[in-house]
C-alpha cells in the first residue's frame, strides 16, 4: 500500500514530537532510546508496505498490549522512573505537568492501533510499528541500564516482564510485516 504524503508528514510530525518530549522529561538518553522505537517504528514502516490485516496482528497486539501493562506496573512498583534518574543525572518529571499529560496521550495513541488498522489507515501501521518496535528492541535497555550502575550487573527495574514482552512484540513485527491482503 503506497503511503500518502500526508500520513507520511504526519507520522514524521508525531516522532519528533515524542523525541522532544522524551527530551524534555527525562534527558538525551532516554530520547535517544525512544528514537529505536519511534524513528525506528517510522523508517520500517516507510520501508515495509504493511496491508496485513488487523486480524493478522490481533493476537500478538493484544497479548503485547498486556505484557506492557504488566512491564508499567513492575516499573512503577519497582521504581524505575528514580533509577533511571541515577544514571540519568535528570530529575524524576512531575506526573502532574503538561509535558507528562502529552507524552502519555502520544503513547495512548497505540490504543488506537485496532481501530486504525481495521480501516487500513496508514497512520495505523505506522502506530503498530512504533508499538512493537518500541516494545521489542527500546525496552532491551532494561538488560543495558545495569552497565551505567555503580552495583555489579543485576536486576534493573522493569527487566523481568521484558523476557517476555520483547518476544512477544517480535511475534507482533513479524506479523505485520506478513502479507496478508492484496491491494
Amino acid at each position: 500500500m503506497k503511503k500518502n504524503l500526508p500520513a507520511i508528514i504526519f507520522a514524521a510530525l508525531f516522532t519528533i514530537s515524542v523525541l522532544i518530549l522524551g527530551y524534555i522529561l527525562l534527558g538525551l538518553l532516554p530520547m535517544f532510546l525512544f528514537a529505536f522505537g519511534f524513528l525506528g517504528g517510522f523508517i520500517i514502516w516507510l520501508a515495509i508496505p504493511s496491508t496485513t490485516l488487523f486480524e493478522t496482528v490481533k493476537v500478538p497486539y493484544f497479548v503485547t498490549l498486556l505484557f506492557f501493562i504488566l512491564h508499567k506496573i513492575e516499573e512503577r512498583y519497582f521504581e524505575f522512573f528514580p533509577a533511571l534518574s541515577k544514571i540519568t543525572g535528570v530529575p524524576v518529571p512531575e506526573t502532574n505537568s503538561l509535558p507528562v499529560y502529552l507524552l502519555y496521550a502520544f503513547a495512548g495513541a497505540w490504543l488506537l492501533i485496532p481501530s486504525l488498522v481495521g480501516r487500513r489507515l496508514q497512520f495505523g501501521y505506522y502506530l503498530a510499528w512504533t508499538f512493537f518496535t518500541s516494545m521489542g528492541v527500546t525496552e532491551l535497555a532494561h538488560f543495558i541500564f545495569p552497565f551505567f550502575t555503580q552495583e555489579p550487573y543485576g536486576y534493573f527495574p522493569g527487566m523481568a516482564s521484558v523476557f517476555f514482552l520483547a518476544p512477544l512484540a517480535w511475534w507482533g513485527m513479524y506479523s505485520l510485516s506478513r502479507k496478508g491482503l492484496i491491494d
